[in-house]
């Protein structure tokens, strides 16, 4: 046996788990929603799939909510993905310079992010409560009209984003800082020597090189905001009427509120295309950027 095909054998051998693992949660499932979405399986059948072809996927071309929904989730992932990218730089910038107790501010940095989403989900739910929340009786104590925030479609709206914002910003900024921690020194102190001021510094030296943990960063959160349901799910639960729905408790009504399993299936499909056209968005960015 030759020291290539060997080396080939090797390696396969050390990647079988990992493939393994990825057709047991990603294949397969996917597999059963594409075969599932060709079916009719709901209490009219009898929970019995029935083949329909593609009917359920012209349903879904013709369905309002679910392209209400479509533009609700993409406002919702830009908005919050753009939000925690800048305070997540902001903050790993901080957490990068060299001042006392740095430890112990990085640590409690990630606490948002290591919290269940259901019970952080809780947390803001309880403050944003009207009229017995904590922001809503600071507004009361100095005279001012309380806000009902998870019943008007705009504050519900924005306090999802305000929720999710605090959620994963530690994450963006934990990804950033060891980017940071990656560019050498000497490039900041060689424009130093030239007479480069700090902004010149961010533009020339930091941000192209913590380009690639960037993209990192956005296709990351992109797959994760397109597909939030727990946040929603526990926060608004979707309302008020419908105004903060995402594509995945769509799905989920469909699926366990409706029965109607068939069109669950083809909503979650419909919702993994618009993921990967957003992932391929970001690497033609990614490629003219680097271009």
């Amino acid at each position: 046996m030759s020291r290539t095909l060997r080396a080939n054998l090797v390696t396969l051998v050390l990647i079988a788990p990992a493939l393994l693992l990825l057709l047991a949660v990603f294949v397969w499932p996917m597999g059963y929603y594409g075969w599932l979405s060709l079916q009719a399986q709901s209490v009219f059948t009898g929970l019995e799939p029935v083949p329909v072809g593609l009917a359920n996927w012209q349903r879904l071309l013709g369905d309002a909510r679910f392209w209400q929904d479509a533009a609700q989730t993409l406002r919702f992932s830009g908005v919050s993905v753009g939000l925690e990218l800048l305070l997540g730089l902001a903050i790993a910038l901080v957490l990068h310079q060299r001042w006392p107790a740095r430890g112990v501010v990085r640590s409690l940095t990630l606490l948002p992010w290591a919290l269940p989403t259901t019970v952080m989900a809780l947390g803001w739910r309880w403050i944003f409560n009207d009229p017995n929340g904590p922001i809503n009786g600071l507004l009361q104590s100095v005279g001012l009209a309380t806000l009902p925030f998870l019943a008007s479609p705009q504050l519900a709206w924005i306090a999802a984003v305000v929720a999710d914002v605090w959620k994963t910003t530690p994450f963006v900024a934990l990804v950033l800082l060891a980017g940071l921690q990656m560019i050498p020194a000497d490039l900041y102190e060689a424009l130093a020597l030239e007479g480069g001021h700090s902004w010149q510094a961010l533009w020339r030296i930091t941000l192209p090189l913590l380009r690639p943990y960037i993209f990192l960063v956005l296709l990351f959160r992109l797959a994760q905001a397109l597909g939030v349901f727990d946040l929603i799910a526990v926060l608004t639960g979707g309302g008020p009427a419908g105004s903060t729905e995402s594509l995945a408790v769509y799905a989920y009504l469909n699926a366990m509120r409706f029965l109607d399993f068939g069109y669950s299936a083809t909503v979650m499909l419909g919702m993994f295309l618009l993921l990967l056209l957003s992932a391929l968005l970001l690497l033609l960015w990614r490629r003219a950027a680097e271009a």
